[in-house]
């Protein structure tokens, strides 16, 4: 965003600002393990505090319908109910808890999630693919003191995330739908392990890799590391067999060799090498199927585990939001020059809005983060007109809900995008109803203001116009024009608006202001 535009900072800014360390928390809600990291995050490092992990298995509860089970449920419920102590201590701006591939599939995933919340008494965000990617690129790349370009590979339970990246920038990301637990539910569905299986797998994975394997190989890579449980636990039995030069190294004559000992098990009941956790045992094997495929996509001849991976990722972002760094709005300026939007109009509408938000803050009891998601949608409102300037608004809200946007969250991306739909027209109340309840309040209000900060901007004037004076009242608006016999753009205007807010049952009120004379 335009440097010159000034959010309200909260108490965790605050304390950032101040060089005191700050305690973060992360939950990865994966398909197959959950993961609690709490940390002091202080001179851009974090020291670990508290490091949990359970295998959950949530993605072997999916059935054939995408239907999460009661049972599968129940166990991610006891494992929260397990890490909660450790975060009693977290304000909220300091944690996040993050699903990812099995609740971006499951059709019931916002049952769960309800129940979820409530146990914790906080939001879970579900992130996107490629979102999840950057997240385990950032983690990563805070644990390689190398410099050089990496290729980052972190093979979970139900996705399987691909990075190309030089220091903290990545430069290519995606996830492929495979990961060691529903690859075995797919490919082992029995429990029987053998070579014709074995192959199976790998193949369908090679035809899941064809689709990056070409642009991923022109970018290149100096340095191929690979993150979390799959890799990790191959290296730790290749290093357990002495079939790896180094410890934390997979070579591709190692991986050969740990494949022929996972088929003598002949059953995944009977998967148990040294080295190997037996939490892990029955879906390793898919595993190193995926893990194997990649080798033989990308030719690697070895790749090396390296600490920090998504949960990791998570604190360090955290620590940059609501800052300069803050990837959410590094992602919205891209947006902007992408989509050739109006950054003069954006700029003026986001100053207004501001404005008007500080009038009625108290009276409507919002705060600063919803301030952020004022100005963000002031500043992309007008992204639609890419497409069409007929239903802009719909078409910008599409762009913002179905774009990959780096740092948001897949709700923060559906509230933003409600934002931009909302600012002008009628106010789509079937759209808004679909918001959770505990949003629909603040992001109704966070619309109205927006529509004003347009209306006042209707003419596009060099800079932001002064405002009329406004007030608030419970969950209405009071507009108090200079007195004036003739009707006038902003007076017909607002008259337009009035009776739009009436049509949605929302109370907006003008009045005239005393005559000199």
């Amino acid at each position: 965003m335009p440097k010159d535009i000034l959010l309200p900072i909260d108490a965790s800014a605050a304390e950032a600002n101040s060089g005191a360390p700050q305690r973060f928390a992360a939950i990865d809600l994966g398909s197959n393990s959950f993961h609690l990291l709490v940390a002091n995050y202080q001179h851009e490092r974090l020291q670990v505090v508290a490091r949990l992990g359970e295998k959950v298995q949530l993605a072997a509860g999916l059935d054939d319908d995408g239907m999460l089970s009661e049972a599968a449920m129940q166990r991610a419920l006891d494992c929260l109910g397990r890490f909660a102590p450790f975060l009693s201590d977290i304000t909220n701006a300091n944690l996040r808890i993050v699903g990812t591939n099995a609740l971006r599939d499951a059709h019931n995933s916002q049952a769960f999630i309800e129940r979820a919340e409530a146990q914790l008494g906080h939001a879970i965000e579900i992130i996107a693919g490629r979102e999840e990617a950057r997240l385990i690129y950032l983690g990563a790349a805070h644990a390689l003191a190398e410099s050089g370009r990496r290729l980052i590979v972190d093979i979970g339970g139900g996705s399987t995330e691909f990075i190309i990246g030089e220091a903290f920038e990545p430069k290519a990301l995606e996830s492929l739908r495979m990961g060691c637990v529903t690859f075995s539910r797919r490919f082992f569905p029995d429990g029987e392990l053998n070579e014709k299986r074995m192959r199976r797998a790998e193949l369908a994975a090679l035809s899941e890799l064809a689709n990056i394997q070409r642009p991923y190989q022109r970018l290149g890579w100096d340095d191929p590391v690979g993150s979390s449980g799959t890799i990790k636990a191959a290296a730790s039995v290749l290093y357990a067999y002495g079939d790896t030069p180094h410890e934390g190294v997979i070579t591709r004559g190692g991986l050969k060799k740990l494949r022929e000992r996972l088929l003598k098990c002949k059953q995944l009941e009977k998967v148990e090498l040294d080295g190997l956790k037996a939490d892990r045992a029955k879906v390793f094997p898919a595993g190193i199927a995926i893990l194997g495929a990649i080798f033989e996509a990308f030719d690697l001849t070895q790749m090396r585990f390296a600490d920090g991976a998504l949960r990791e990722g998570v604190l360090y972002d955290m620590a940059g939001r609501n800052t300069a760094e803050d990837s959410r709005s590094k992602s919205l300026e891209s947006l902007q020059r992408t989509y050739d939007v109006d950054t003069r109009q954006g700029l003026n509408v986001a100053n207004t809005a501001e404005r008007l938000f500080h009038q009625v803050r108290h009276a409507w009891s919002l705060n600063p983060d919803q301030a952020r998601y004022l100005q963000w949608a002031s500043h992309v409102h007008e992204i639609g007109l890419a497409i069409s300037h007929s239903q802009f608004h719909r078409h910008g809200a599409y762009l913002l809900e179905h774009s990959d946007l780096a740092g948001f969250s897949r709700p923060e991306q559906r509230r933003l995008a409600f934002l931009v739909r909302a600012h002008r027209r009628k106010f789509p109340l079937k759209e808004w109803q679909a918001l959770p309840d505990a949003q629909q309040e603040v992001t109704q209000k966070l619309a109205r203001l927006l529509r004003l900060a347009v209306l006042l901007n209707h003419s596009r004037p060099e800079t932001a116009p002064s405002l009329p004076e406004i007030s608030a009242d419970s969950d209405s608006l009071t507009i108090t024009l200079p007195a004036s016999d003739e009707p006038t753009l902003l007076s017909t205007d607002l008259e337009q608006e009035q009776a739009f807010m009436e049509a949605a049952a929302f109370k907006l009120l003008i009045q005239q202001g005393k005559s000199d004379g």
